[in-house]
């Protein structure tokens, strides 16, 4: 692959030669359908220079170019705002979003956004990138947030998500002595209605896994660290407040709204293969002010909460 990433380049193997290109593609490569289909449909797929289709048969001495959009275009404002970079490469860029910021622009929200503050970053660097968001948060979340910069990788990362390899916890701040021998929560999660609140414990959901690890407990609250193994919309809200520990400040699903106006929950830290160098890599994002502070006020050790932390829970 080039280091602009203009361009996808492969050789191909002689463990792949009669394979379809569309299974080379999905299976060695790890592209999404969706992004294979618009790629030969923009001729933008080529074997040894001249443009294929999907189904064509892989030959001993085949080179596979694919051409990546480079010149997008997006409708949203770029906007300067606030932007607390974690990581940044020709593929990728990792945030560390405040809380009271909403990802994507809305109805409601048509400015003043995450995804506005990172295209004025992108061009303000000459990138023509659009803005490809691998991972979201709720508004009132703050924490870890990926984005990629081109088709290619995005496909690539939202694919390994789904894999063993890719890590994601959370810190949370919750009502209650959260049980030490409660290791994982399993509990189904269904979307109540049309609306896009209110998630409710039911039989009906999508199944929905959060591993719990209790890091400290201080008179009647508990300081949680949280892994996703599965990525439902309010997941970790959801089951905290159905076991009768509501993360506080989370006024949609009964958190304390005295101590902190937004809710206690931040995406710390995240673990995956990066998609071009194909080498494990972290990003870490340091906890926002407001939460320290509601940490240290409650008596937790807060300075706990660190890389090591994570890596010392996988190895559990």
């Amino acid at each position: 692959m080039t280091k602009n990433l203009q361009r996808i380049e492969k050789d191909v193997p002689l463990t792949c030669v009669g394979l379809k290109l569309r299974e080379y593609l999905k299976e060695e490569l790890e592209l999404s359908t969706r992004f294979m289909r618009k790629s030969a449909l923009d001729k933008r797929i080529f074997i040894n220079e001249k443009p294929v289709k999907l189904d064509y048969i892989l030959r001993e001495g085949d080179r596979i170019r694919i051409l990546l959009v480079t010149e997008e275009t997006q409708y949203m404002d770029p906007e300067e705002l606030p932007l607390d970079v974690l990581y940044e490469d020709d593929a990728l860029l990792i945030v560390n979003k405040d809380a009271h910021m909403v990802v994507h622009p809305t109805p409601t929200h048509k400015t003043g956004t995450l995804s506005n503050a990172v295209l004025h970053h992108y061009r303000a660097k000459g990138e023509a990138t659009i803005i490809r968001l691998v991972s979201r948060l709720d508004m009132n979340t703050s924490g870890l947030i990926i984005l990629a910069k081109n088709q290619y990788v995005h496909s690539r990362i939202s694919k390994d998500m789904q894999d063993e390899a890719y890590d994601k916890y959370y810190v949370a701040l919750v009502k209650g002595d959260f049980p030490e021998d409660v290791h994982l929560i399993d509990l189904p999660i269904y979307r109540v209605g049309e609306g896009v609140l209110n998630r409710i414990i039911d039989e009906r959901g999508q199944e929905s896994r959060t591993k719990v690890r209790v890091l400290e407990k201080k008179e009647g609250y508990s300081l949680l660290l949280l892994k996703l193994l599965t990525g439902r919309t309010h997941q970790i809200r959801v089951h905290l407040s159905h076991l009768g520990y509501p993360i506080l400040g989370d006024e949609l699903y009964g958190g304390e709204m005295d101590r902190i106006d937004r809710q206690a929950l931040h995406a710390l830290y995240v673990s995956f293969i990066h998609p071009v160098s194909e080498k494990p890599m972290t990003a870490f994002a340091p906890l926002k002010p407001d939460l320290l502070a509601l940490g240290n006020a409650l008596g937790f050790q807060m300075e706990r909460i660190k890389p090591e932390l994570m890596t010392e829970d996988r190895n559990r």
